[in-house]
């Protein structure tokens, strides 16, 4: 009597399962028509990454290297300068002179944009990397940070006071 009933049970699961396979034959397929149409991302994607600029068009990034020593692959590389009243690049003291990810080692894990205190760095929806020279997949301050917004005047300088504003 027991091994009917496990001939029983055995033929209901494959009926079960074949019911499934089924039920999605009769659904309709879905592509997507990547490359001909650009592919369509969650918001939550992590892509390449973004270095952020404010509203007047300075760099977020203030060089205090959490980012970097966040980063469990050891991808980030940053050496720092100092503002200068005559060419403020960040709203900081200092800004990201060098500012390098090394996509090689990259993990995409994010720690680094939650370490950042100034959300400097961001993930884009980029992910068209792939290169057969390694050397390419290192990425620069310049080719990470997102373009001047409308309206802003970068860098900010200071104007020299001249004699001809006094009256």
């Amino acid at each position: 009597m027991a091994k009917i009933s496990e001939v029983f049970g055995g033929a209901a699961a494959i009926v079960k399962g074949m019911g499934i396979t089924f039920g999605e034959m009769l659904n309709p397929t879905i592509t997507e028509d990547y490359p001909d149409a650009p592919a369509k991302f969650q918001e939550r994607f992590r892509g390449v990454h973004e270095l952020q600029r404010d509203e007047n068009g300075l760099e977020k990034c203030v060089a205090c290297f959490l980012c970097a020593a966040a980063c469990p692959a050891q991808c980030i590389y940053i050496e720092a300068a100092e503002n200068t009243d005559e060419l403020r690049i960040s709203g900081g003291e200092r800004y990201a002179k060098v500012y390098n990810i090394d996509y090689n080692r990259c993990i995409f894990c994010g720690y680094c944009v939650e370490a950042c205190p100034t959300d400097a760095i961001t993930h884009g929806h980029g992910f068209e990397i792939a290169s057969y020279n390694t050397s390419t997949l290192i990425y620069r301050k310049e080719q990470m940070l997102v373009p001047m917004p409308a309206g802003a005047h970068f860098p900010l300088k200071v104007e020299p006071s001249g004699e001809s504003d006094s009256h």
